[in-house]
């Protein structure tokens, strides 16, 4: 099982590989009301694109509950713009882990509005 404080440091360093290779190979992942991302390769895809939209961003892990094979991580995620500015938001992160304890599903819910905002 893949924990927020494994998964999210990967993440920060905008890390592709790594965090790819903590999927399934047919996993899905879909972030807020986005596209569903499929597969190892469209998630490694998605999220290279999505951190050309940004300088960086770190997490910062509120609290943790894993219950069988799924987790639920609140964090707190603050993203550098393009521009140098810092945005911080709440958000709420949900995997399930698949039987080879790589993650199969994951979901995050967060309005990334604020980033993007003149």
């Amino acid at each position: 099982m893949i924990s927020a404080a494994e998964l999210y440091p990967m993440v920060d360093r905008r890390d592709v590989a790594a965090v790819g290779a903590k999927f399934a190979e047919d996993a899905t992942m879909v972030f807020g009301n986005g596209d569903p991302m499929h597969g190892r390769a469209g998630i490694e895809a998605g999220n290279a694109a999505f951190f050309t939209t940004i300088a960086g961003l770190s997490h910062r892990i509120r609290r943790e509950w894993t219950v069988e094979d799924t987790t639920i991580a609140v964090t707190d995620v603050t993203y550098t713009r393009l521009d140098g500015k810092r945005v911080t938001l709440p958000a709420v992160s949900i995997w399930r882990a698949g039987a080879d304890g790589l993650i199969a599903d994951f979901r995050v819910y967060a309005d990334l509005a604020p980033v993007f905002a003149g």
